[in-house]
């Protein structure tokens, strides 16, 4: 019986210290939630952490809020300070899996793959669904996709005066390219 656990411990540790994980520490996440006759609302972080573990298709990732960076300074402030609050809520996560994802399945022919998983931002929990396109070049695993973020699902609170200014859907774009760690 102590053989078998010993065996067991030793195997489960061995899968961990072998699963292929890749990872980046400059991903970039794009949103944007402008409306027609008004300033885009426009801001990009080129600093998302990222890890895939390839074995499984578990996909983790986490951006600084004082990383997504606007045209105009103003707005970054603005955003900053009243809508994501950014010293009470400083980062930005996802937790989620690739769904039938086989890292062996890969080339470099994108294919699309269904990321399943939960998106944490303003402090606030969300299930989130997107279609990425992912393929593999030069030993890195590439992934580009979208999705549709809404305020309020995030409890951010968009004061009256500027409703017309900020669409209700915000429109939010990645790119990760991921190496081996």
């Amino acid at each position: 019986m102590k053989n078998t656990v010993l065996l067991l411990l030793f195997i489960s540790v061995a899968n961990t210290l072998i699963a292929q994980k890749y990872s980046t520490k400059n991903g970039n996440i794009h949103f944007e939630a402008s409306v027609p006759l008004f300033e885009d609302v426009d801001a990009k972080n080129s600093n998302t952490t990222v890890i895939l573990n390839a074995d499984t298709g578990d996909i983790a990732s986490v951006a600084m809020v004082k990383g997504f960076k606007f045209k105009v300074s103003l707005m970054e402030e603005h955003f900053n300070e009243n809508y994501a609050e950014s010293v009470k809520y400083p980062k930005t996560t996802f937790v989620g899996k690739i769904l039938n994802f086989k890292k062996e399945g890969l080339s470099e022919i994108p294919r699309n793959y269904t990321i399943s998983g939960t998106l944490n931002f303003h402090g606030v929990d969300h299930k989130t669904l997107t279609v990425a396109s992912i393929y593999l070049k030069d030993n890195t695993i590439n992934i580009t996709g979208n999705f549709i973020a809404k305020p309020a699902d995030y409890n951010v609170k968009i004061p009256k005066m500027v409703t017309k200014k900020i669409a209700e859907n915000v429109n939010v774009d990645y790119q990760f390219i991921l190496i081996k760690s």
